[in-house]
């Protein structure tokens, strides 16, 4: 049996998305000895440098932090061996760890990855399977090898997928999967029972990290496929159409009955603006034009005229 405090841990994360897990390996009670997370970077309006919320968090517990560019410089690595981790911990760090720190940890690198394993290996894959109408998801505690998101699995924790549920929420839910699903991964690990399985290559597809020009519409698909683009892209990059040549976000859809020319306005109302598809109507629950705020297609059809046969896109 490994007591916790006996297992010399870095944890590597640096988006609101590792907060639980990190959390999670302070309260488990593991020595974690150092936080590797992203330099800082400008945000906000005045472009003032912040932190990224992982090393805030590791600022709190007085754990040390560091943020190289390159996890591959040979001297960050040398740095790295030098603080003799047992166990490297990693949620979305931001970079590729080299072979040379796979080999450090005697107990490995664990990852925790968001999605059911061997699916959606890759950048977004919250996204993807809400794009590709997927009704599960879940975490997969890996053991990381050269691969992308390719090692030998451990645990898994599933979770449904709402019909109108956005990225951001199932991100949220996730983000609380992983701690449990990491925790009960370290269980194991510390009792001598974890047991990996093989993934089944033929089993995966990729999600590639999303981009601005993902979130582009196309009215001749049905209303279902573009209601799941467009919750799967909430809250970023999100999607949009275009009206009278301004780009307009759209979001708060629901796929529903009708015909009509794709992408021609049927009815606009205070319970949403409904637009047909190449097969249904999506109705559209909140708009946006650039520079204002996301509205309720109440208070957004008070300020524009969107009329029955407005051709959007």
């Amino acid at each position: 049996m490994i007591k916790p405090q006996d297992i010399r841990t870095i944890f590597m994360g640096t988006p609101e998305f590792a907060l639980s897990t990190m959390q999670g390996l302070i309260d488990f009670g593991l020595n974690l000895c150092g936080v590797y997370t992203q330099p800082d970077r400008p945000k906000g309006r005045g472009n003032k440098m912040a932190p990224p919320p992982v090393k805030e968090l590791a600022l709190k517990y007085d754990i040390p932090v560091y943020q190289p560019l390159k996890l591959r410089d040979p001297a960050v690595v040398e740095e790295l061996r030098q603080l003799a981790p047992d166990l490297i911990v990693v949620v979305a760090f931001g970079q590729i760890l080299p072979k040379g720190v796979l080999e450090i940890p005697q107990y490995g690198c664990i990852n925790v990855h968001a999605s059911l394993l061997p699916r959606y290996r890759g950048a977004a894959p919250i996204n993807k399977a809400i794009i590709d109408g997927e009704s599960e998801t879940g975490v997969t505690t890996m053991y990381m090898d050269v691969g992308l998101d390719t090692g030998d699995m451990l645990i898994k924790r599933t979770t449904p997928i709402g019909a109108l549920e956005t990225a951001g929420a199932v991100h949220d839910r996730l983000a609380l999967l992983g701690r449990e699903a990491m925790e009960e991964t370290l269980r194991q690990l510390c009792a001598g029972t974890l047991v990996a399985q093989k993934q089944d290559d033929a089993l995966t597809n990729y999600a590639p990290m999303m981009k601005k020009e993902d979130g582009r519409i196309d009215w001749q698909r049905s209303a279902r496929e573009i209601h799941n683009q467009v919750r799967g892209l909430d809250p970023w990059p999100g999607a949009y159409t275009t009206l009278q040549d301004e780009v307009l976000k759209i979001s708060r859809t629901e796929p529903e009955a009708g015909d009509g020319i794709p992408g021609s306005v049927v009815s606009a109302a205070a319970d949403g603006v409904r637009v047909a598809c190449g097969k249904g109507v999506l109705r559209i629950g909140e708009l946006q034009l650039p520079g204002k705020k996301r509205l309720a297609a109440a208070d957004f059809l008070r300020g524009s005229q969107l009329t029955p046969g407005t051709l959007l896109g």
